[in-house]
């Protein structure tokens, strides 16, 4: 049973080609109004998992269920799910609104009702002033929104997107991903978004599954996947980070006392429940500050420094040989130490934690 709230669960899914294994025993709940991401490098099982749910996968193990109703056995076009892809796939010799009137006719809505709805998704998307308009009169944020407007035109219960930015220019991506998001927000369904791009991750979704080789590594709010990653591969693909080899002296209450390099205690949150040894610790370059080496948890020797724009990168190397980066910010009062100069490093203890592996 799916419990109340749910759009979409997707419970012990496992996909299999051959003897290949895309997905392992994936499970997830996908609430109702919710703006979900799957988010992961190219061959994670993401857009298998997206297609899963869309049908266009078969599954070979596990169920997916939208609102308590098992999809598992019912055809792409029974599901009350609509898909917007990478490549629209608008008709060019049709209006926009020919375009997202196509579909509705091809339901059986008559043609009265599907000029209402068309008008009233086209208002959504922002786009009633080109309605008479060929695709190929359109720029590529105006064709994405047709195409979006097209997918949300007969009310599907949840809306599935494949990396639907990616053909955009970074300006234009930036200002489709609020429009998207403000549109979440106003239709009030289910967003499934499935993207490798971090940015896009961070700033549209209200929780992240973050997946790798087919299994999901972490699930989460923005904030809590970036500022609390529970293993390596999460902090190193969320961002950028610092990965620190320490020394694990006792893991208490969520709470680990580890010994930097240096031979220096520290003590920070764990996402480890329990672990002595070798460790792994991350702190994000942007939680680091720099102080005389006398009163700093590391001490470093600073190799070099790249120009940012917003900011600089001190680049460092600790008495242990690791190499560190530290973000600074770009204002008239930062002061740059020089290649060569030894400094001190202190760690935002809440910033810096112990990994689970």
């Amino acid at each position: 049973m799916t419990s109340p709230g749910i759009a979409v669960s997707v419970d012990r899914v496992v996909k299999r080609y051959g003897s290949v294994t895309a997905l392992h025993g994936v499970s997830l709940d996908i609430r109702e109004n919710e703006f979900f991401t799957l988010l992961g490098p190219s061959g994670c099982g993401k857009t298998t998992l997206l297609r899963a749910i869309a049908g266009f996968e078969d599954v070979t193990e596990g169920h997916i269920r939208l609102k308590g109703k098992d999809l598992v056995d019912q055809p792409p076009f029974k599901r009350p799910v609509n898909t917007v892809f990478q490549q629209y796939a608008l008709f060019p010799h049709m209006s926009v609104t020919e375009n997202v009137m196509f579909g509705l006719l091809r339901k059986g809505w008559n043609r009265q009702e599907a000029e209402r709805r068309v008008r009233d998704v086209l208002e959504l998307v922002q786009l009633s002033d080109f309605a008479a308009r060929k695709p190929g009169q359109l720029s590529g944020g105006q064709q994405q929104r047709v195409a979006l407007a097209r997918a949300l035109a007969p009310r599907p219960e949840v809306l599935l997107l494949d990396e639907p930015l990616s053909a955009l220019d970074l300006k234009l991506r930036q200002a489709v991903r609020m429009e998207l998001k403000a549109i979440q927000r106003e239709t009030g369904i289910a967003f499934i978004f499935v993207t490798h791009d971090q940015e896009e991750a961070l700033t549209m979704s209200d929780r992240i599954a973050v997946m790798s080789s087919g299994h999901v590594q972490q699930v989460g709010p923005p904030r809590e996947i970036y500022e609390a990653p529970i293993n390596r591969f999460v902090a190193d693909f969320i961002g950028e980070t610092n990965l620190l080899d320490v020394t694990v002296e006792s893991v208490n209450n969520g709470m680990a006392k580890v010994l930097l390099p240096g031979n220096r205690s520290f003590e920070c949150p764990a996402a480890a429940v329990d672990a002595r040894g070798p460790g792994h610790l991350s702190v994000r370059p942007e939680r680091i500050s720099i102080c005389a080496e006398a009163a700093g948890d590391l001490i470093a020797t600073v190799t070099g420094h790249t120009y940012l724009g917003t900011d600089n990168q001190l680049h460092v190397k600790l008495v242990d040989g690791e190499v560190m980066s530290i973000r600074l910010q770009n204002t008239e009062s930062t002061l740059l130490p020089k290649a060569g100069d030894v400094i001190g490093l202190n760690l935002e203890a809440d910033a810096a934690r112990l990994l689970a592996d």
